[in-house]
């Protein structure tokens, strides 16, 4: 059933409202008033086709807990267990009152990622760039220079070896014998263990041909149990059998694939698991899934973020990034800032402006190529404060939809940091908020400061005799 639509609270007797306990100028609160919240109401609602059973919880609450995510690097349970503790929290995701309770249960929100889809969390994503355009972050004409760029999201995933993937096999195909009642002549539960601890300490001794010969030993005993299972598989129910059957598949893949063969499977329970070389020294392969970012020349703010599977040439992930620019931000670039991975590829009516050319190059587009680097720094903050660095999310699906979510944290934390206009009017001039992350380092908790200057003199000697002054703290 879809969830009822928000209707303004009668004020309660006895219990004070949100908005009187708290200090209406935090940056959070400021933000809660940029987003667009009925839009992203009514795109959450559509899934909702049946008018029967239990309307559905609030959207904003869903909407609201998914930016604090990926905006603050918090798991599902950390972000509804700091919900409860934070009232600040609690308002922007459109609580009146505060509550002492957790909203939902953790695992709720993997249902809502699976409803909303791609199409709900790029809405989320546009409402990111609807606020930071409310907010004075960036101009609408910003959307016009764009610099692209592809980096590798990680899969919560173990490092692959062949010992590892052989040994899970065999776990999994004695589990699902155990469960439905097929006997196995030899399980291999004591031996396979130990063969595979040996393999380790035979590679780290670099005794390889003692390491290889474990490995045929083991490919050999793995193969024995899924010869097994592959028998008895028309005994199972047929519910039962895909499932049965795909494991097999997958089994079989790990058991033929050898080192240099292509379209290797590298986790058994995550077969869209790709192994990228990105050419860094200290990882010279990752395993996940390519991801295209899209970030404004200027302000550094994610306008278009979407996985790419099946780790395709940078060159042909060019037209669908600036496609999907053009639809969240509702405005089509007109100048794309490229490294070299992207050569031999023309957009129309977009021009595309590479690392290193030369030629037809003025001193303005010059100084456009040299700022693509900025677009370095933005992946590495996605990575380091957000939530790109790993993504726990299953398939393929979950890879894109923690893509794009990972690109709107990036702009919640943008806008944050930047002071942006109060809800109504603070009542001064020349008051200035600073994020809550530069005022904790300093020991003040939660303060609104006013700058104020000296006469005009040069920037510098401005800067130094800048005076600041605690005008308000809760």
């Amino acid at each position: 059933m879809r969830p009822k639509p928000a209707v303004p609270e009668s004020e309660e007797l006895f219990r004070s409202r949100l908005d009187q306990q708290i200090n209406m100028r935090h940056a959070l609160v400021r933000l809660a008033c940029l987003i667009d919240w009925a839009e992203i109401e009514r795109t959450f609602s559509e899934p909702f086709t049946s008018g029967r059973g239990r309307p559905a919880l609030a959207p904003r609450l869903i909407a609201g807990l998914l930016y604090l995510q990926h905006t603050f690097d918090a798991s599902d349970e950390a972000v509804v267990n700091t919900w409860v503790e934070n009232p600040y929290w609690q308002y922007f995701c459109g609580e009146v009152y505060l509550q002492t309770e957790a909203p939902i249960d953790p695992s709720s929100l993997t249902r809502w990622r699976k409803r909303i889809g791609e199409e709900g969390v790029e809405t989320l994503l546009m409402a990111t760039i609807e606020a930071a355009r409310r907010g004075g972050v960036m101009k609408a004409s910003s959307v016009d220079r764009v610099i692209v760029d592809t980096t590798v999201m990680p899969k919560t995933i173990a490092h692959p070896t062949d010992s590892r993937l052989l040994e899970k096999s065999r776990q999994h195909l004695v589990k699902v014998a155990e469960e439905h009642g097929l006997s196995l002549r030899q399980n291999y539960n004591r031996i396979a263990p130990r063969l595979a601890t040996q393999i380790g300490r035979y590679a780290h001794a670099k005794q390889f041909k003692r390491m290889r010969r474990a490995v045929r030993t083991l490919r050999s005993r793995v193969g024995r149990v899924q010869r097994e299972v592959a028998r008895q598989l028309g005994e199972l129910p047929e519910q039962a059998q895909a499932k049965v059957s795909d494991l097999l598949a997958r089994t079989g893949r790990i058991l033929t694939q050898r080192t240099k063969d292509k379209n290797k499977l590298y986790a058994l329970h995550a077969p869209e698991v790709e192994c990228i070389s990105k050419g860094k020294a200290r990882t010279p392969y990752e395993f996940g899934a390519k991801v295209s970012i899209a970030t404004t020349l200027k302000e550094g703010l994610v306008v278009g973020m979407r996985s790419m599977p099946g780790n395709p040439y940078d060159g042909h992930t060019l037209a669908e990034t600036l496609e999907q620019v053009g639809i969240l931000a509702e405005r089509k670039p007109v100048i794309a800032i490229v490294d070299k991975g992207y050569q031999g590829v023309e957009i129309e009516g977009v021009r595309i402006l590479r690392s290193g050319q030369k030629r037809g190059i003025t001193r303005t587009l010059k100084a456009m190529i040299h700022r693509r680097s900025a677009i370095e720094p933005a992946i590495g903050h996605m990575k380091m404060d957000g939530r790109l660095g790993r993504n726990p999310l299953k398939g393929a699906l979950g890879d894109a939809l923690h893509a794009v979510m990972c690109g709107a944290g990036h702009n919640l934390r943008l806008i944050l940091g930047t002071p942006t206009p109060a809800c109504s009017s603070p009542g001064g001039v020349g008051v200035r908020h600073y994020p809550s992350a530069q005022l904790h380092e300093l020991g003040h908790g939660q303060v609104v400061l006013r700058v104020v200057r000296p006469p005009r003199a040069d920037a510098e000697a401005s800067l130094r005799r800048t005076r600041i002054n605690v005008v308000h703290r809760r």
